[in-house]
């Protein structure tokens, strides 16, 4: 399938409420340009360097979505555009993020990423490490962000009910966290497990691949 048939087949399975965050790393900005066209507006990269090349030749009405871990010297780059920030990981990036904002006057909407994998490998806060920063935020602490939601990411594997059991833990803590201050997004799921992703109350999905194709990733 060609592209457009590709985003059209993902939308199809969107209900209602579910953002679709269409993931265009590696791929170049004329690729991104032809899904733009198709409708589709909020876009995801993983690398500053790369979200830093395309920012200025695409629309300027595209809402840019980081998803991939952010270093904090690196946040000055993106602050003046971002739309939303959602691999936020630890306490000190939260605070690099809320100053950066305030020097360009926005409030930068991010996403608190918690660790429900079992991979080693993959980035994100404790559960506890979550609750007491979200608190810290509830209690007025980062004047210049707006902590908007949480994001996961599920183990690679093939064991559904594994897969399904570590999205459950996300939306229980959303839930959670949503009787401290209201939460709006709950990012999870991406090209292989989004309708699991969403059967169990993801209102938002990274998807690159199974719109994009392939990835390059020797460029």
């Amino acid at each position: 399938m060609n592209r457009k048939e590709n985003y059209n087949a993902i939308k199809n399975q969107l209900p209602a409420g579910v953002q679709l965050v269409a993931v265009s790393k590696t791929h170049p900005a004329e690729a991104v340009l032809e899904v733009y066209h198709f409708g589709q507006k909020i876009f995801g990269e993983n690398k500053v360097q790369e979200l830093m090349e395309k920012y200025p030749v695409l629309p300027q009405d595209i809402q840019w979505h980081l998803i991939g871990h952010l270093q904090t010297n690196k946040v000055k780059y993106i602050a003046p555009f971002i739309d939303t920030i959602q691999s936020v990981d630890s306490e000190k990036l939260l605070s690099e993020i809320s100053k950066e904002a305030g020097k360009n006057n926005r409030t930068i909407k991010v996403l608190l990423q918690v660790k429900i994998a079992a991979e080693e490998s993959k980035f994100g806060l404790e559960i506890a490490e979550a609750k007491a920063l979200f608190k810290d935020y509830v209690d007025g602490k980062f004047s210049n962000i707006h902590i908007t939601g949480l994001m996961g990411m599920a183990t690679f594997t093939d064991d559904k009910e594994q897969v399904k059991e570590e999205f459950l833990l996300l939306k229980g803590l959303f839930d959670e966290l949503n009787q401290l201050k209201t939460l709006e997004t709950l990012s999870m799921g991406m090209s292989d497990d989004f309708p699991a992703a969403i059967e169990c109350g993801a209102n938002s999905v990274r998807v690159g691949s199974a719109i994009f194709g392939r990835r390059d990733y020797s460029k």
